[in-house]
């Protein structure tokens, strides 16, 4: 389970210690996704991230995998779990950029201020989770933290219940998201039924065979 942990103090490189990093970077990765530094001291590279929305998302196409709910122009379905994104980004970039980018490449007509950035980290055998401001440069702390993904990861996650905005949403979609809980808040109880149905079959057939006349 992951434990909530305050962001760290930035700590600022030097251009000469940015090019140390970079080469270490390089000289350790293991998918060739390396990083490339430009002669203006801006460099470019690739992050993963992993999508984990518990809540559907919109978009305008049709074509989409899941559990769907149609609306006049868009559609509203969950993305399967475990979905992962490999983003090209440069050390400019920063976490509402690259959150923009992700639902661009999906697709996604969701407002970007309905979700957050956080980095997930392994420290002394417990998995801390920490979510970066908008300010914040996702590649930078990539080249820091070292191309090993159980160092440093990256999660794209909605903003918890509290903090959403729901006046970002737009009609269509809380309705989607209306007709989708409907539909699971039926299917839990049918379950939760037949779950109790069985067990009070259970029950009469043990009562009968202790109360059954010798």
């Amino acid at each position: 389970k992951d434990v909530q942990k305050e962001s760290e103090p930035h700590v600022y490189l030097s251009k000469e210690e940015v090019k140390e990093k970079i080469q270490s970077y390089n000289s350790s990765v293991t998918d060739k996704l390396k990083m490339t530094l430009n002669a203006n001291g801006v460099y470019t590279g690739f992050i993963k991230v992993h999508l984990e929305l518990c809540r559907p998302i919109t978009v305008q196409s049709s074509q989409s995998q899941g559990r769907c709910a149609h609306s006049t122009n868009e559609t509203a379905f969950y993305l399967p779990d475990g979905c992962v994104n490999t983003l090209h980004i440069s050390s400019t970039n920063t976490v509402r950029e690259v959150i923009e980018a992700l639902l661009k490449k999906f697709l996604v007509a969701d407002n970007p201020a309905k979700f957050a950035l956080y980095k997930r980290c392994h420290k002394e055998d417990q998995v801390y989770i920490c979510k970066l401001s908008d300010r914040e440069h996702p590649l930078y702390l990539r080249l820091v933290a070292g191309p090993r993904t159980e160092m440093l990861s990256f999660v794209l996650r909605e903003h918890e219940t509290g903090e959403v905005m729901w006046e970002a949403f737009s009609i269509p979609e809380l309705r989607n998201f209306l007709r989708i809980l409907d539909k699971e808040e039926n299917e839990q109880l049918q379950i939760l039924k037949k779950r109790y149905a069985a067990y009070r079959d259970k029950l009469e057939e043990a009562l009968g065979g202790v109360w059954k006349p010798g």
